[in-house]
C-alpha cells in the first residue's frame, strides 16, 4: 500500500497543477480588438495658391563680345619710327590718334616728284591750248566751206595734254595718300587687344600690326529655347528700333570679389537657328560699358562670361506658388478641406528659383504643400501648417514669460 501511494502522490499533484492552469486561462478576458489601426496624420507646411500680376523673366548666359573689332594692317611699307605709349595690350586709344608712324621720307620725295610732274603737265597743256588757238585763227573758214580736220586744229594734242595732267594729278594724290598712311590710327575710341610691332621693325604693306575693339558698346549672344521666346513675347525675327525698344536685360557676374550688375537691352535676334544646338540666339547690347554703364566704376569687360536675366511679358491674374511646391513630373501636392492629400498635374508657364507660374491645374486659395514628402499617396491624412503661422508661434514661444529679465 505504501508503494502505491509513493507512485500516486506525484501524479495527483501534477494533475491538480494542470487543472489550476486551465482554470486561470479560461477565466482570462478576451483581448480587445479594433477594426482599423490608428493612423497618425503627417504634419506639412503649406502655402496658399495666389493670383498675381507677374512679369515673366528668362535666365540665360553668354560671353561679352565687342560690336566692332578690327585688325590694324599697314597700307605702306617702311621702318617703324614711332609707337604711341597707349598702343599696348589693354591700352585705351582715341579715334584718329596716331598709334604707329612709319618712316615718311621716301613718301615725301614721291609727293615732291608728283608735284613736279603736275607742274610739267600743266605747262604742256597751256602750250597745246595756245597752239590750238593759233591753228583756229589760221584755219578760219566761211560758212558753206569744209571745216578743217581736228588734227589741223590740234584738238587731239590738247586732249592728250589734259589727260596727262589728270594722270599727274592722280599720281600726286596717291603720293599724298601714301604719305598720310605712314601715320596709322583707328576710326573709333577703343582698347588694344593685341600689339605686334615695335620701333625699328620693318613692315611691308599688308602687315598685321595689332588688333583693337571699340568701347562705345559691347554685345552678348544669349541662347534661348522656344519656350523662353514665348515668355519674352518677342518674334523670332526681332529687330529693335527707336519706336520699339527691346526687352531690358540685367547682366551679372562675379568680378573683383563681388557680384556686379550691368544693364542692357535686346537689340535683335539671329537670322537662323543654330544647327548644332537647335537654339536661337538673341543679341543684347550694353552702351558705354567702360563708362556710364560701369557698376561703381567696374566696367563690363570683353571676354567676361555673364548671367543674363531678360524681362519678359506681363501676365495679369497668374497663379503663383513657391518653387518648393513643384514636384517632378509637373506635380503639385494640395491639401483639401478634409485635410487629405491630393496630387495635381499642372501646366507650368514659367519657373525660377523662388516661384512657379501655373497656367492650369490649380485654383486660387488652394493649399499647396511645400514640405519634402517622399511616400506621398492620394487621400493620405495630413496636418497642414502655414509657414508664416509656424514662424509666429516659434517667435512667441521663444519670448521670455513676463517680459525680459533685467
Amino acid at each position: 500500500m505504501r508503494r502505491v501511494l509513493r507512485f500516486a502522490a506525484p501524479l495527483v499533484v501534477i494533475g491538480l497543477g494542470l487543472a489550476a492552469v486551465f482554470a486561470l486561462h479560461a477565466s482570462k478576458p478576451p483581448p480587445k480588438t479594433t477594426d482599423e489601426p490608428a493612423v497618425r496624420a503627417t504634419a506639412l507646411f503649406v502655402e496658399p495658391v495666389q493670383r498675381q500680376t507677374v512679369t515673366l523673366s528668362v535666365n540665360t548666359q553668354g560671353e561679352v563680345q565687342p560690336v566692332r573689332e578690327i585688325d590694324i594692317v599697314t597700307q605702306v611699307s617702311g621702318r617703324v619710327i614711332k609707337v604711341a605709349p597707349a598702343f599696348v595690350e589693354g591700352g585705351s586709344v582715341a579715334a584718329g590718334a596716331t598709334l604707329v608712324e612709319i618712316e615718311p621720307d621716301d613718301y615725301r620725295l614721291q609727293v615732291t616728284e608728283a608735284e613736279a610732274r603736275v607742274a610739267e603737265a600743266r605747262l604742256t597743256l597751256a602750250e597745246e591750248e595756245a597752239r590750238a588757238a593759233i591753228a583756229r585763227k589760221q584755219w578760219q573758214w566761211e560758212e558753206g566751206k569744209v571745216k578743217p580736220a581736228a588734227l589741223a586744229l590740234r584738238e587731239p594734242h590738247v586732249a592728250q595734254a589734259r589727260a596727262r595732267l589728270a594722270a599727274a594729278e592722280a599720281e600726286l594724290e596717291n603720293a599724298r595718300l601714301n604719305l598720310a598712311r605712314t601715320r596709322i590710327s583707328v576710326p573709333f575710341d577703343g582698347r588694344v587687344r593685341e600689339k605686334a610691332v615695335d620701333i625699328g621693325q620693318f613692315v611691308a604693306a599688308g602687315t598685321r600690326i595689332g588688333r583693337v575693339f571699340a568701347t562705345d558698346r559691347v554685345q552678348i549672344r544669349l541662347p534661348l529655347t522656344d519656350s523662353q521666346f514665348a515668355e519674352l513675347g518677342i518674334p523670332l525675327a526681332f529687330m529693335a528700333s527707336d519706336a520699339a525698344e527691346g526687352p531690358a536685360v540685367t547682366l551679372s557676374a562675379e568680378l573683383a570679389g563681388r557680384i556686379r550688375h550691368w544693364q542692357g537691352h535686346i537689340v535683335r535676334t539671329d537670322a537662323a537657328i543654330d544647327p548644332r544646338t537647335r537654339l536661337l540666339y538673341a543679341i543684347a547690347e550694353v552702351a558705354e560699358p567702360y563708362g556710364a554703364a560701369a557698376d561703381e566704376g567696374v566696367p563690363l569687360p570683353v571676354g567676361l562670361f555673364v548671367g543674363a536675366e531678360i524681362s519678359g511679358r506681363e501676365i495679369d491674374g497668374a497663379l503663383v506658388v513657391p518653387r518648393e511646391a513643384l514636384r517632378s513630373g509637373n506635380r503639385v501636392y494640395v491639401v483639401g478641406d478634409d485635410n487629405r492629400l491630393a496630387i495635381r498635374h499642372v501646366e507650368v508657364l514659367s519657373s525660377d528659383d523662388e516661384r512657379v507660374v501655373i497656367l492650369a491645374g490649380l485654383a486660387e486659395g488652394e493649399r499647396a504643400v511645400i514640405s519634402p514628402l517622399r511616400a506621398a499617396r492620394e487621400g493620405m491624412p495630413v496636418e497642414p501648417i502655414r509657414r508664416d503661422e509656424a514662424a509666429l508661434i516659434a517667435q512667441t514661444s521663444a519670448a521670455p514669460m513676463g517680459g525680459e529679465r533685467p
